[in-house]
């Protein structure tokens, strides 16, 4: 007779969501694998999880940021948590880049063999004509703002909401005690808003299952030769950076006690990522995950709602992949330098909208614009973008509360964690 002592029934009962989520996961990837395109006919049910997550995006933004930098009494602490953030943003990011650029310089993408083929494929027609032209000064402001309130209310548009949102918190922050009633509202709809997250959680085996199993039989058998080894070597690295990076990550923010926290529940935003293949979907699981961590409710909220649109590790090193798959295909290495490579991965990055399947577009026009190559190389980097999408939305979305953690550690100080 076995014997289930205390320990093991708190470990089942502490991970009992993650286990349930897991095994939805790895159930969906079987079926997947051995129904084949067949399980597209799953795809509604998983469609309508991520609806229902997606629906709730744009007034979450809102709410939590704007209710964030109201409850910072302290002027300077906005300021402190916003410039750290991006701070760490920026690190982060260039550490991709250097990790990316290390995995590609390392390892020939792409075979002859494999090339010719790729490019006897294509219309190598270096007519331009129908390209949208990319001026930057323009992109910014269509980026940061809008025309007309109702294009608010749209996930087009996150990097406006984005910016509306925190310039509304320090709105309510000059009112003083006037803006008290609207706090309250937005208090109460965050709270309300919250527990919509947990019914909807409810459904999550079903739709991440589903979803998942689609998601494979639709794409797990188009996978060409020419583009496996960029995926296997994308993979590998992915894994790498997801526990190593964010291990050393978590330790320089608190130690061995911040290692332990982020492992212990960071699983179900990374399940929830991995299936949906979307930094938005994943956005409010993700949040509740860096407060569970022990991150202080302002920072996480403001870093995760910033970071789905500022912040994208997987999609960085992504966009250095691209590159060296168009530099091999094309020239060589050795007509590229390091300091370009990662300034047009930075600068594509930020292009991403936080959408699934499809967002890049524009990230990837430019780094054909910039490189000088053929407008028919695109459906090249959308294979890329399609195949490296799960591992590269994951380390998008664990990225953001690796961060939390390191802009807690430096808001609140070195022992950020104990303290909370």
């Amino acid at each position: 007779m076995v014997v289930i002592g205390d320990d093991s029934l708190k470990i089942i009962k502490n991970y009992k969501s993650m286990l349930i989520l897991l095994g939805s996961i790895i159930l969906g990837g079987l079926v997947g694998i051995i129904w084949g395109e067949g399980a597209k006919v799953l795809s509604p049910f998983g469609d309508l999880f991520l609806n229902m997550l997606l629906i709730i995006v744009v007034p979450l933004i809102f709410l939590t940021i704007t209710g964030s930098i109201y409850k910072m009494k302290q002027p300077k602490r906005i300021g402190k948590i916003l410039v750290s953030t991006f701070l760490v943003f920026l690190i982060t990011s260039v550490v991709a880049v250097i990790i990316g650029i290390g995995a590609t310089y390392s390892s020939k993408l792409v075979n002859t063999t494999d090339g010719e083929v790729i490019k006897e494929g294509l219309s190598m027609d270096n007519d331009t004509s129908g390209e949208v032209e990319l001026n930057i000064l323009e992109k910014t402001v269509e980026a940061i703002s809008v025309n007309d309130f109702s294009k608010l209310l749209s996930r087009d548009n996150m990097i406006a909401l984005i910016v509306v949102s925190i310039l509304v918190g320090i709105a309510m922050s000059m009112s003083s005690s006037r803006a008290e009633p609207m706090y309250k509202f937005i208090e109460s709809a965050t709270y309300v808003l919250m527990n919509f997250i947990k019914i909807i959680m409810y459904y999550a085996p079903i739709g991440l299952g589903c979803y998942f199993a689609s998601l494979v039989g639709t794409f797990g058998s188009q996978i060409a030769v020419g583009y496996f080894k960029t995926f296997i070597v994308y993979l590998v690295v992915s894994v790498l950076f997801y526990f190593v990076v964010y291990t050393i990550y978590a330790y320089i923010s608190a130690g061995m006690v911040g290692v332990k926290k982020f492992w212990k529940n960071i699983i179900p935003s990374t399940l929830t990522s991995l299936a949906t293949c979307s930094s938005a979907a994943s956005m409010p699981v993700n949040i509740e995950c860096t407060k569970n961590i022990g991150v202080s409710s302002d920072i996480a909220e403001t870093t995760v709602s910033l970071g789905t649109s500022f912040h994208k590790d997987g999609s960085v090193i992504g966009s250095v992949f691209k590159i060296m798959f168009l530099v091999y295909l094309f020239n060589g290495v050795g007509d590229i330098s390091v300091f370009k490579i990662m300034g047009i991965a930075l600068l594509a990055t930020l292009l991403v909208t936080a959408v699934p399947v499809g967002g890049g577009t524009i990230s990837e026009m430019l780094i054909i614009t910039i490189l000088g190559y053929p407008v028919a190389a695109l459906p090249i980097l959308t294979i890329i973008a399609t195949i490296i999408d799960p591992p590269a939305t994951v380390l998008n979305v664990v990225g953001d509360s690796a961060s939390a953690m390191l802009t807690s550690r430096i808001v609140d100080g070195k022992k950020w964690l104990i303290n909370k």
